[in-house]
């Protein structure tokens, strides 16, 4: 405690390191901030959060405030110390200047100031000062107001003094660069999404997030987040819509080789496990030594009780270790000063000192509780035989399945229209709901490069079923065989996708622009977040986007893929009245010829698609299981607050 208080008295300019400088971010936003479109416009929030929470982690800050202006530009203030906005003894300038206009310049590069700080690509605020059009810094610090204000990363003028004020912390104010970003506007959800996800995290520590935009009815919108029991809350947050074997949250928190450790796990009915983890409040949704470390834990703890307590003998079954994690839902959280991020998204943790320490922690956390919880022990070694059983027929399912076709090729599904080029890196796949859009889908593609799968109906819904279920399922196997994708491969879990000889690197959901088609795409995507994430994490996954009119006008004629095209093309062509143009509703895809099915969803030069990304893993499997589990009452509600079909056709 008396480090912590030195290190904040003496929180000044010589704690503040410089590393480069600004123009490389501007040049390439997309190496510093991970792209240009919405999600990188996100993370200019995030990144500024970020200098609050480690202040939050430092123990100074209490309260952080993230506000969505009626203009567009953010605002985050909080409570902390301050930028120190003394003379920086090597720039000769005001520390608050540094840190704002050079690059890697910030105290948590000084291991005196903090000991851990988050931030995924540690690029920091004056990231976001670049790709700002307008920037103001105030800082709140011995009884003075400080300030200084920016344009695309530049001071324009030093940093003076405003006023008094009995407040002490920083307030940072910016407008995203609209050269830079393809869009400028902020959504509430993903910002609601990101703020609860940091203060389970961040126990204790209140976020406060307000948008001062009226919406639809003229309503501005504030959430409070604040969590007093931190990864105990967040577990039964994502787990909520699921049964649970017990009520218990097994919880611990210690630290292990000097790395701050937090976990908390659940096991529930599902036939899945879910493990989210992050490191210094950053989701590493690939994983790394740290997931490493705690599935070991796990497995070792559990096998050896369950040997002990003589309940393998009894069930005369060989156990795998997935089997020990079906049902189990947790949140593994540690801090670590020097992290090292590798993989597809940078979001692998890689140091391996890491896996030690969380084996350890886990390992004695699980055999106390084992120990002192003999009734919940028995559900989980129950559970885990159950599980056992399921992997078995699920093997045997899918060995049935290869053996019904040894002579197509390879299995694929004879429904398959495939492409004639074999570099996955250039074929794509369309998933078609129904054999009429289908037809039209084959007939109007380019033969080279894109691919065919026609679906009838609804898929099985593998949400509620048992793993080895949805390989009974024809339509789930026409997919899973049609990808190419592979289980159990090389001594990996059965339940382990291998991508290895994955055969197309878009994978396109085109379903009607109705509630039918809605459903059909998020019974697959649940499969494929289920059963495939890699398809998700590599960005891999594409929403096909049909028109919902074509609006003609005299000569002039045009696909609409919204109600605010077809206005748009009414008040162009039509003084925004609808006498006098011809719409066309389209109910469904089958409706449309192959022409125009290729030159409205299929054509990669006119095209519209969506890319399904992962951005939070936690909120997704909480909705997913809200989506597709059984709990009707939360779904009805979640989908009249979420509905995007207002004007449905009967």
């Amino acid at each position: 405690m008396d480090k912590q208080q030195d290190a904040g008295t003496n929180y000044s300019a010589s704690n503040i390191q410089v590393l480069e400088g600004l123009e490389a971010v501007r040049k390439r936003p997309a190496m510093y901030i991970g792209d240009i479109s919405e999600k990188g416009l996100h993370h200019l929030v995030y990144e500024t959060v970020d200098n609050s929470i480690d202040e939050a982690l430092a123990g100074y800050c209490t309260h952080i405030e993230v506000t969505v202006n009626e203009d567009g530009s953010i605002t985050v203030q909080d409570d902390g110390r301050g930028i120190p906005v003394d003379i920086h003894p090597k720039e000769k300038v005001s520390a608050l200047e540094v840190v704002m206009t050079v690059l890697h310049a910030g105290g948590k590069f000084d291991k005196g100031s903090y000991k851990v700080s988050g931030g995924l690509h540690g690029v920091g605020v004056s990231c976001v000062n670049a790709l700002s059009k307008k920037m103001i810094s105030q800082v709140f610090r011995d009884g003075k107001i400080y300030q200084q204000e920016y344009a695309y990363g530049k001071a324009l003028y030093p940093v003076k003094v405003i006023g008094d004020t009995t407040l002490r912390g920083t307030r940072q104010q910016f407008w995203p660069d609209n050269t830079i970003f393809t869009t400028t506007t902020y959504k509430y959800d993903i910002l609601s999404n990101r703020m609860r996800e940091l203060a389970f995290l961040n126990a204790g520590l209140k976020i406060t997030l307000t948008d001062k935009r009226p919406d639809e009815e003229g309503k501005t919108h504030q959430q409070v987040f604040y969590s007093e029991d931190g990864l105990k809350e967040f577990v039964r947050y994502i787990d909520a819509n699921r049964v649970h074997l017990f009520e218990d949250v097994i919880y611990l928190k210690t630290e292990k080789q000097g790395i701050p450790i937090e976990a908390a796990i659940m096991y529930n009915n599902s036939y899945t496990d879910n493990i989210h983890t992050y490191v210094n409040n950053i989701n590493t949704i690939e994983g790394g030594t740290h997931l490493t470390g705690f599935r070991i834990a796990l497995t070792r703890v559990l096998k050896k009780y369950a040997e002990e307590s003589k309940a393998l003998e009894k069930a005369k079954i060989e156990i795998s270790q997935e089997d020990f994690r079906e049902g189990l839902t947790a949140v593994l959280s540690i801090k670590v000063a020097e992290p090292q991020f590798e993989g597809q998204t940078k979001t692998k943790l890689g140091n391996s000192e890491v896996n030690g320490a969380v084996q350890q922690a886990v390992g004695e956390a699980l055999t106390i509780y084992l120990e002192e919880h003999p009734r919940e022990a028995k559900m989980i070694i129950d559970k885990v035989i159950l599980a056992a059983n399921a992997r078995i027929a699920a093997r045997k399912a899918s060995e049935t399945i290869r053996r019904k076709n040894p002579m197509s090729g390879g299995g694929l599904p004879g429904k398959l229209a495939d492409c004639s080029d074999k570099d996955p890196a250039k074929c794509e796949i369309f998933l078609v709901e129904g054999d009429s859009a289908g037809g039209s889908a084959k007939q109007g593609r380019k033969r080279a490069f894109q691919a065919i799968l026609p679906l009838r109906g609804k898929i099985l819904n593998v949400e509620r079923q048992q793993w080895h279920k949805a390989f009974e399922s024809d339509e789930v196997n026409n997919i899973i065989q049609a990808l190419g994708v592979r289980f159990g491969v090389d001594g990996e879990d059965s339940k382990t996708a291998n991508l290895e000889k994955l055969r197309y690197h878009k994978v396109i959901l085109m379903t009607d622009a109705d509630v039918d088609g809605a459903h059909i795409d998020t019974l697959i995507l649940t499969l494929f977040y289920r059963y495939m994430p890699q398809l998700i994490e590599r960005g891999y996954v594409y929403l096909a986007t049909p028109p919902l009119y074509k609006c003609r006008k005299g000569k002039v004629e045009e696909y609409c893929y919204d109600d605010a095209e077809k206005q748009r093309f009414l008040e162009t062509y039509n003084d925004g009245q609808e006498e006098g143009v011809t719409i066309q509703r389209y109910k469904g895809l089958g409706e449309m010829n192959p022409e125009q099915l290729w030159a409205t969803t299929m054509d990669p030069d006119s095209r519209l698609l969506k890319q399904v990304s992962l951005d939070n893993a936690a909120e997704a499997d909480h909705i997913f299981s809200m989506l597709m589990g059984d709990d009707v009452g939360q779904r009805r509600d979640f989908i009249e607050q979420n509905a995007t079909y207002a004007t449905i056709d009967a």
